[in-house]
């Protein structure tokens, strides 16, 4: 684990709200976020089955007298740096194992790498795709993935970005015929267990440098069709996977159009393009938008190309999981290695960079623009 070497800001001290429960003889403050999972945990509420997660959500709110409109002004969030092995179950552990540590570290948001749950290989996507639920969703019985996902956020209070998986997906093509696609896609988990974001990654990775790597994504996932971001008590938050970070224009509209305060990019960038363009990437994408850049990707794998026991190649990650400043300072990182990146974010910083310098009010929209043409999902 590595800690920002910025000042931090205790979490657990902002925005809270004091309250005094029946068994406890004096007052004790918690944050808005824990202090739903300790309602919830002192006074358990019975939902029938066909109760929405919007509405067992309203009802702990209201217990707590959280107002939700009113932005938190920090936020502590835990990047999940960690080794995918061929083993789905082992993987499962893996991911479980990470995200209790983040919550016993006071993490509030909690991001996992790309592709966490199986081999970053075009062959091995189908073999480990799974149907993934849909935004509004509380259960996932069709995807023990995300089913890990959804339990520990209710279990720990976490925002879970649930770095991606394989999605296979029936869809019907132009003559109505019944056809299966896959989907590189991160899920996004509320503290109440629902999922609140599905972003379907838009920008495949097909590239071929010479004398470095040569993969095409394309050969067995197809892209998305949306641009996602999501409401969170801390501002507004947008969702890339991967490669999109390289495309500026996706960024631009999260930040213009649904003014997000944080991008959040699980990735897993190689030994080719990793050291010369991961941070430079994340660094630009927060000055361009005055906003936090944060990256998860997997740790650096362990074994040689050689390895003969696995079915699939090994794709190598660069690590080096991340977080940007809108100022475009690195506030935390770490190296290859597996472990849990924490760190603070100040999030007033984003409305004082916007002032110092108001690339928002003097950009010109008589000479350029940006479209969002979002198909239908």
């Amino acid at each position: 684990m590595l800690i920002a070497s910025r000042p931090l800001i205790l979490w657990i001290a902002t925005a809270t709200t004091t309250t005094s429960f029946p068994l406890v003889r004096r007052s004790v403050q918690y944050s808005k976020v824990s202090l739903l999972s300790t309602v919830a945990s002192a006074f358990p509420i019975q939902y029938p089955s066909s109760t929405s997660c919007f509405r067992q959500n309203r009802a702990l709110r209201k217990m707590a007298s959280v107002d939700t409109t009113i932005p938190e002004t920090t936020l502590r969030v835990g990047l999940c740096q960690f080794h995918v092995s061929a083993n789905k179950q082992d993987n499962h552990e893996t991911a479980k194992s990470y995200l209790a540590e983040a919550a016993q570290k006071g993490v509030q948001l909690a991001v996992l790498p790309e592709i966490w749950n199986s081999p970053y290989a075009t062959a091995a996507f189908p073999e480990y795709a799974e149907s993934l639920p849909n935004v509004g969703d509380c259960s996932a019985s069709m995807s023990p993935s995300s089913q890990i996902l959804i339990d520990a956020a209710k279990e720990h209070g976490l925002w879970i970005v649930g770095g991606s998986i394989p999605e296979r997906l029936e869809e019907k093509d132009g003559d109505s015929n019944v056809v299966e696609k896959i989907y590189n896609t991160c899920l996004v988990i509320s503290p109440a267990g629902e999922v609140v974001a599905k972003h379907r990654k838009v920008h495949l990775f097909d590239i071929d440098v010479p004398g470095g790597i040569t993969f095409f994504e394309s050969e067995t996932l197809s892209p998305g069709q949306t641009v996602t971001h999501f409401a969170s008590p801390f501002g507004e938050i947008g969702v890339g996977i991967c490669y999109d970070i390289r495309f500026g224009e996706l960024a631009m509209i999260m930040r213009q159009k649904y003014n997000c305060v944080i991008l959040i990019y699980p990735g897993a960038f190689n030994l080719t393009t990793g050291p010369a363009h991961w941070e430079l990437l994340q660094r630009a994408r927060a000055v361009d938008n005055q906003c936090f850049v944060i990256t998860a990707s997997p740790a650096r794998a362990t074994t040689s190309n050689d390895d003969k026991a696995s079915k699939y190649p090994q794709y190598t990650a660069w690590g080096h999981s991340t977080v940007v400043s809108p100022w475009g300072d690195i506030v935390a990182t770490t190296d290859e290695k597996a472990g849990v990146v924490i760190a603070d974010l100040d999030l007033g910083r984003v409305e004082e960079v916007r002032k110092a310098i108001p690339i928002g009010l003097q950009r010109r929209p008589d000479l350029y623009q940006l479209v969002e043409n979002n198909k239908p999902k």
